[in-house]
């Protein structure tokens, strides 16, 4: 199913990012989403639309999910693993965001882009694909330490 497990390094210049200036977020709870959401706030970058994606969204497609308007799903359910997706921003928005984020000390989700591929994937499929990513890299680096 994927052409993502090839990971490119994201530099900090102005490109911007495949996908409507959005973020889409799943599995955080209520208290969560207004952590995550001061966090950004607290980057200053303008003009972002945070989307929350509910457990009855799993089905859906990433790119019917980015088309919702700024704050919808918040408060729904959101049994799923908790991951942000990334989308129009540009390369340094991106670091600026995770670096906020990390500041703001809150538990470590997944992370990905929008791609014109995952554009068509459901939920679903794109966070068991980060899931399965996230495993591979966790045994890598535990190989790397063992020897």
């Amino acid at each position: 199913m994927s052409d993502t497990n090839t990971f490119n390094r994201v530099e900090r210049s102005a490109k911007r990012l495949y996908g409507p200036r959005a973020l889409l977020v799943c599995g955080f709870t209520a208290e969560g989403q207004t952590a995550l959401l001061d966090a950004v706030q607290a980057t200053r970058i303008e003009a972002l639309v945070v989307v929350f994606a509910a457990t009855d969204d799993l089905e859906t497609s990433l790119g019917v999910l980015f088309k919702r308007a700024n704050l919808s799903g918040r408060s729904e359910p959101s049994r799923m693993p908790a991951a942000v997706i990334m989308a129009g921003i540009s390369e340094a928005e991106l670091h600026q965001l995770m670096e906020g984020y990390r500041s703001a000390g809150l538990p470590w989700p997944l992370w990905a882009t929008l791609t014109p591929t995952s554009e068509t994937w459901t939920l679903r499929a794109l966070l068991k694909e980060l899931a399965a990513e996230r495993a591979a890299l966790a045994a890598q680096s535990a190989k790397g330490q063992d020897g």
